[in-house]
C-alpha cells in the first residue's frame, strides 16, 4: 500500500496532467475538509493537515465541473459560489472517474470517515455501475454515457469548458 505522501504525489501528477489548478500551502483556520481549501478556483493542499488524500479528488471535482468562466470565482464554501446538489453529484461522479483512471481502490475516495456515513452505499452504487452524476458530466460534454464504448467513467475532458 502506498504511503500518504506517495498517494498525494500521484494526485498532484494527475492534476498537473489535466491542468487543474492546485497549490501546496500551509493552511490556517477551519476548512470543510482537513488540509484542503478552494480559493479563487485553486485547490490549496496542506500535506501536514490532510487527513485523507482521496478528499483531494472530491474537492478537485468541484473545480473541474465548474465552467471555465466561473472557475476562478469558486471559493471554500462551494455552495456560496453557486454549487447545489447537481454540482455535488457531478463532483462525486468526476472524482469516481478520476479514481478509476488512477487505478485506486474505492475506499481511497469513499473512506469510512467521509460522505456523512454513506461511503459504503457510494462504493456499492459506483462499483455496480449504478452511480450518479455522470449524466451531468455527459451533458457538460465531459464524457459519453456509460452505454457508449468509450463512455463514463472514461472522460473526454477533465475540465469543463
Amino acid at each position: 500500500m502506498e504511503t500518504k505522501t506517495e498517494q498525494l504525489t500521484k494526485l498532484i501528477d494527475f492534476f498537473q496532467q489535466i491542468g487543474l489548478p492546485y497549490q501546496l500551502s500551509s493552511l490556517s483556520g477551519v476548512s470543510f475538509l482537513p488540509g484542503l481549501r478552494i480559493e479563487n478556483g485553486c485547490l490549496l493542499i496542506d500535506p501536514e493537515k490532510l487527513s485523507y488524500p482521496g478528499d483531494c479528488l472530491h474537492e478537485a471535482g468541484h473545480i473541474a465541473v465548474t465552467t471555465s468562466a466561473k472557475r476562478a470565482e469558486l471559493q471554500a464554501d462551494v455552495r456560496k459560489s453557486g454549487h447545489g446538489p447537481a454540482e455535488e453529484m457531478a463532483a462525486i461522479a468526476w472524482s469516481w472517474a478520476a479514481l478509476v483512471y488512477l487505478n485506486l481502490p474505492p475506499e481511497f475516495l469513499f473512506h469510512t470517515d467521509g460522505y456523512k456515513g454513506g461511503s459504503e452505499s457510494y462504493i456499492t452504487a459506483f462499483t455496480s455501475e449504478n452511480g450518479f452524476g455522470h449524466p451531468l458530466l455527459s451533458w457538460y460534454g465531459m464524457c459519453e454515457q456509460p452505454s457508449a464504448t468509450d463512455g463514463y467513467p472514461q472522460m473526454k475532458l477533465w475540465l469543463r469548458p
